[in-house]
Order: C-alpha cells, then sequence, then structure tokens
C-alpha cells in the first residue's frame, strides 16, 4: 500500500483537462477560493492569455502566477498527506520569525513538491494538536468559518471557576472583536489551586480560549489542543514528533471535510507510528 494515494484518481494519471484553481490546490499552491481570487484578479496567465475562471490545464500549458513560472505538471504526482504534530510551548507557526524563535515547520519532513500548510494555528504559548497538509483545498475546508469545526482543548487554570462563571461562558460574552461562547466545559480534575477543565469551541479566532477565561479573570496558566474536528491527538505522541495519516484516516477525512468524491482507491489499516522530527 503506498502511503498518502492520490485522492480520486490514479497516482499515475493526468491532469490534463482538469481546472486550474483544482490542480494548483492540490498542488499545495492555495485554496481554490484564494485561486479563484486570483484569477479575477488577473494574476493568473495561461501561454501569454489571462486566465478565466472556467480554463482548464492541457499538457503543454505553460503557466504563469504574478508572471512566475508554475510547474504545475507535477503536481500529477502530488499525493495528499496529513501530519498530526505535536507542537510544544516555546515554537511558532509561521514559516520564519524575524526575532529567530524556533518554528514548527523546520520539525517536519521536506516536501519535493509544494509545501506544508498548517491547519489553523497555536500561539507560541499553546502546545498540542496541529494538523498539516500538503493540501490547499482540505486545509480551506477544514478552517473555513462556514464549517465550524469543533476544537478541544484541555485547560490548566488557578484557583476556583463557579458555576455561574461556566453558564456565562457557556452562553457567550463580549469580546472585542464580538460575542463568543464556549460549545462545552466539562470539570476534568486536579487538587489544591490547579484544576483542569475540557473546553470545545466551533471558531479559529486568535486566542480566543484564554481570552474567554480571561474576560471572566481566570488565570489559564497552561492550554493544550487535544482534538481538532475528528482527529485526536495521540496519547503516545509526544512533543516534537508527528504521526502522518493512513490512507483510511484520510479517507475519513476527505469525507467529514466534505469531499467525499476524492476519496482513496485503497484503504490501510491505521497503525500508529510516531516518528520524531529532524531538528530540536
Amino acid at each position: 500500500m503506498q502511503k498518502g494515494r492520490q485522492r480520486g484518481e490514479d497516482a499515475n494519471s493526468s491532469v490534463d483537462g482538469e481546472r486550474i484553481q483544482k490542480v494548483l490546490a492540490r498542488g499545495g499552491v492555495g485554496s481554490r477560493r484564494e485561486i479563484e481570487r486570483w484569477i479575477n484578479e488577473g494574476r493568473l496567465k495561461i501561454n501569454g492569455k489571462p486566465v478565466d475562471l472556467g480554463d482548464r490545464l492541457k499538457n503543454g500549458d505553460h503557466l504563469l502566477i504574478n508572471d512566475r513560472i508554475v510547474h504545475w505538471e507535477k503536481f500529477v504526482e502530488q499525493p495528499t498527506r496529513v501530519l498530526l504534530y505535536h507542537k510544544p510551548v516555546g515554537e511558532v507557526v509561521t514559516r520564519r520569525d524575524p526575532e529567530g524563535r524556533p518554528v514548527v515547520f523546520t520539525q517536519l519532513p521536506k516536501l519535493a513538491i509544494s509545501r506544508w500548510i498548517a491547519v489553523g494555528r497555536l500561539d507560541i504559548n499553546t502546545s498540542g494538536l496541529l494538523l498539516v497538509t500538503n493540501n490547499g483545498e482540505l486545509a480551506n475546508r477544514l478552517m473555513h468559518p462556514s464549517t465550524q469545526v469543533e476544537r478541544e482543548y484541555a485547560v490548566r487554570i488557578l484557583g476556583e471557576v463557579s458555576e455561574a462563571t461556566i453558564a456565562k461562558l457557556k452562553q457567550g460574552v463580549e469580546l472585542e472583536d464580538g460575542k463568543a461562547k464556549f460549545d462545552d466545559i466539562k470539570f476534568f480534575g486536579g487538587e489544591g489551586a490547579n484544576k483542569w477543565y475540557n473546553v470545545i469551541v466551533a471558531e479559529g479566532r486568535n486566542r480566543l480560549v484564554r481570552r474567554l477565561w480571561e474576560s471572566q479573570e481566570v488565570i489559564v496558566s497552561r492550554l493544550m489542543r487535544v482534538r481538532y474536528g475528528p482527529v485526536v491527538l495521540p496519547e503516545r505522541l509526544k512533543a516534537r514528533t508527528f504521526y502522518e495519516l493512513t490512507d483510511k484516516e484520510l479517507d475519513l477525512l476527505f469525507e467529514f471535510a466534505g469531499m467525499a468524491g476524492e476519496k482513496p482507491a485503497i484503504a490501510a489499516k491505521p497503525e500508529f507510528k510516531a516518528h520524531k522530527s529532524g531538528k530540536r
């Protein structure tokens, strides 16, 4: 079985005749929506002519984005891959950091084609599950606000929290960027000053979990994402290591993202295997 088999087509098939936005999204250039916007802005050209939304790529076509050549033919051999990375505190979700802090992308295996795309972000002080993929359309489906994908976090707080505070956080509070709430809050244990809760939100606003607790003057001392949609952080996955989804697991994720028509042709038995990152 070949890991990361091409979604919905044989890995050796041709993209001849496919819409431009589909080919480029598969290669991780951007989401289909982003590429359609670039087309409307006149940033793409085929054989020297501006691209229209319905245009399709054919073998031998010369494609430019912002007047730069795109070797789109190689995307025919681009299998979809998804990694579960256990991000530690102290790393930032960016490609380059001007302050010289460790970045998550240097911890991942290098791709010969396209690039890794983070599905959502975690701030420098938040650890836990980070999904990365080379499929721009899949990433966009999982992040788009309209999908309202659940994110679950384990939160350690300092002090006691009243039932009235929990009820208020579930009902909704006004933040500087609009009303927000926890879809669920469950007490998870703890003794002394520190207490653990698991909370669920269905949007990815910046520092949303921390800001919700802070709106009630509750101090968050530790925050870890443990689930993103149907994907759960494996208990055996240590910090700075990653796990690659099998074909069967990719099949389920594509179905969840509303891309069931692009299921893999062959399913594999799930097998847990963690990989150490290249750097520390």
